[in-house]
């Protein structure tokens, strides 16, 4: 394996040049009459949304951004991984890999790794601090994508491990939500002597089967999660089955137009985020855009859904997860994520350790409440502290 080289962020002035005038010819769909978005993205507020990205958004700010953090590319197996690594400066910190999901990528955590590397500079303490690692997943953004198949969430797993070792962490914490905790939950069942415990902010959990009543336990603020959950699936699930089976042929559409592509995302975003039908409620549009612009630059839309693809074959040759998880294990329940199970599924499934319900934030957490995601996170690091040798 080689060593981790530097990397720096820099997207020609010819991509932009380029997308700004690919957003100037975009050709327009009509609209059924006060549908607003429950037919889709909604046309008067993409509209606002593709203005504002061609006139008023600068890339080179968020370039600016990433660029204040440590990035590296290391070749694992042939294949790079690009990841942040953003050391703390107090000797106690305790290492953590932060893995992100779909449509999601490192921006997600530009907000909360300083809260982690210097929470004393957050109302923290500094024996709360984390060495961070975010890397790419591959095939999103600054990772390339694998070029055979099989690239799925355990083999992910696989990868981030391999990526602690060259860094020199034989024990650390994993965090993820979205793809990022099926990933943390292979990592705890893969390498549990060096994945001393993990933490999910968006736990799955299944209903038990061998129970007669899997509800009986729970109280009725978690017998409504599960049925929105299910009310979700049964009628925001579109996604999900075009991107599980036929990837490549969305791919085309989604990486030739920018319009297409800010449809397709910055519906997930007002679905999934906490923000009472205005994205803005729960993120600026310059964050919005700052992800969606990630995806464009790096045309990684197509690699990225694949990892669908990759889940539903893995999960037909038996490679699901361990019934029990039993390494120990945070979890982080925010009111808008899509899927909130009952805390009885969860210590059915988990050694649970840790329990935090908050009272705002969605799909997108660490992105959308910074300082709350950072806050559980001490309080976490603390819990498994206490558990002697278990990190450090």
């Amino acid at each position: 394996m080689n060593t981790p080289r530097p990397f720096r962020v820099q997207i020609g002035a010819d991509a932009i040049a380029d997308l700004q005038a690919r957003l100037d010819r975009a050709r327009w769909p009509d609209q059924l009459d006060d549908s607003g978005w429950s037919y889709g993205t909604e046309k008067t507020y993409l509209q606002s949304l593709l203005h504002y990205w061609r006139h008023r958004f600068d890339w080179r700010r968020a370039e600016t951004a990433l660029n204040a953090f440590d990035h590296f590319l290391l070749d694992i197996d042939g294949l790079d991984v690009h990841f942040i690594h953003q050391r703390s400066p107090h000797a106690q910190a305790v290492p953590i890999i932060l893995s992100h999901g779909w449509p999601g990528s490192v921006i997600e955590f530009l907000d909360l790794i300083p809260r982690l590397t210097e929470p004393d500079k957050f109302g923290g303490r500094a024996e709360d601090a984390f060495h961070v690692i975010c890397p790419s997943l591959p095939g999103y953004g600054f990772s390339p994508a694998a070029r055979a198949t099989g690239m799925n969430p355990r083999e992910i797993a696989r990868r981030h491990i391999r990526l602690m070792a060259a860094l020199g962490y034989d024990r650390y914490i994993a965090q993820g939500g979205d793809w990022g905790a099926i990933i943390t939950r292979h990592m705890a069942d893969l390498a549990p002597e060096h994945c001393r415990a993990i933490h999910l902010n968006m736990v799955l959990a299944d209903a038990p089967k061998n129970v007669a009543d899997p509800l009986a336990r729970c109280s009725e603020k978690e017998r409504l999660a599960v049925k929105e959950y299910a009310e979700m699936v049964a009628d925001g699930f579109g996604y999900y089955r075009i991107q599980s089976t036929r990837p490549q042929t969305l791919a085309y559409g989604l990486s030739d137009s920018p319009a297409g592509l800010c449809a397709w995302i910055s519906e997930k975003f007002h679905a999934w985020t906490d923000c009472q039908s205005e994205i803005r409620n729960a993120l600026s549009w310059d964050q919005l855009l700052s992800n969606i612009s990630l995806y464009w630059f790096t045309n990684t839309i197509g690699s990225s859904v694949r990892l669908y693809k990759e889940y539903v074959l893995m999960l037909k040759r038996g490679e699901a997860a361990l019934p029990h998880c039993d390494v120990p294990t945070g979890a982080a329940i925010y009111p808008r994520e899509l899927q909130r199970p009952p805390r009885d599924w969860v210590e059915r499934q988990y050694n649970l350790v840790h329990w935090f319900e908050a009272e705002r934030g969605g799909h997108f957490a660490a992105f959308e409440q910074p300082q709350i995601f950072a806050e559980d996170l001490w309080r976490f690091r603390e819990v498994v502290q206490r558990r002697a040798g278990l990190i450090g």
